[in-house]
């Protein structure tokens, strides 16, 4: 008698299922391809709707996993007054035991970059195929409900490079992209060299396709407006998330930004969830019209 064929590679385990404006909460884990290790994610579903549900990708910022969006946002609310489904994965892989991953928090464990490494030490870190490629199908193997062929990023931080980014190279893929203090020029601040120094070594061309300021010079076609929100408060804005060289990059491309200055606002979820509904009624006129 033949063996039982084994489970795919991307069979869900669900963590979770919580209730919140009549939609769902649900938290997976799988083991990934990409990244050679188990990996969470989170998923909001609204109620079931008549059409497949647009999804709208989290990208999380340094020390975050999957989970802290979707407690700390308030996101839930918007997405499912608009009928749009969030996606929340982790921000590293995790478990590898890699020398070093968890030596300092803002690199390593907790702290991808949402880059695909190439010093092998760090091979593992891959989480810019787990984000573009792999989860994408994770999700259309698994829920029928979803149609991922009609996406759109954003991010925090870490995240909002990560979504920039992504999107810059991808803007096939996703229809729309915002951001909340994002590290908007990686090459030219600390945590960015720290990172890129060690993922990607030392050739700086390599560094150039992971930088928003850098990219969008290359983008002379971008129509949809890119939106981004900064404390003005920020104790990190002016060593590490360099919002005016985007800004300025952007005035250069001749792409469209609404950079929305917050006076008063910090770096924390706080501020997050102050802005998070605007941020998703942007997307959802561009995840509807599409």
């Amino acid at each position: 008698m033949a063996a039982a064929a084994p489970p795919p590679a991307a069979a869900l385990e669900q963590l979770s299922k919580t209730k919140m404006f009549g939609g769902h909460n649900l938290r997976f884990r799988h083991q990934s391809a990409a990244l050679g290790c188990p990996m969470t994610f989170s998923l909001f579903l609204p109620a079931s709707p008549a059409s497949k549900l647009p999804v709208l990708y989290w990208l999380s910022g340094l020390t975050c996993t999957d989970e802290n969006f979707i407690i700390k946002s308030g996101a839930q609310r918007a997405a499912a007054a608009h009928g749009v489904a969030l996606v929340a994965p982790d921000t590293s892989p995790r478990g590898l035991n890699v020398e070093g991953e968890a030596d300092s928090w803002d690199f390593g464990v907790g702290a991808g970059f949402y880059l695909n490494a190439t010093n092998e030490k760090w091979k593992n870190w891959r989480m810019y195929d787990y984000v573009v490629k792999e989860l994408p199908k994770v999700l259309t193997d698994n829920f029928e409900q979803l149609n991922t062929s009609c996406a759109s990023i954003f991010g925090h931080s870490m995240g909002g490079h990560g979504a920039l980014t992504i999107y810059l190279k991808n803007t096939d893929k996703y229809k729309s992209v915002s951001a909340f203090a994002p590290i908007a020029n990686p090459i030219n601040c600390p945590w960015g060299q720290k990172a890129f120094s060690n993922y990607l070594g030392t050739t700086k061309s390599e560094w150039e396709e992971y930088d928003a300021t850098l990219l969008v010079k290359k983008c002379n076609t971008l129509s949809t407006p890119i939106l981004v929100d900064q404390g003005e408060d920020d104790k990190f804005l002016a060593e590490q998330l360099l919002a005016g060289n985007f800004e300025e990059a952007c005035k250069a491309a001749g792409a469209p930004l609404t950079l929305r200055m917050q006076p008063g606002y910090d770096h924390s979820f706080f501020f997050i969830a102050t802005f998070i509904d605007d941020h998703i009624a942007h997307h959802a006129q561009f995840l509807k019209s599409g």
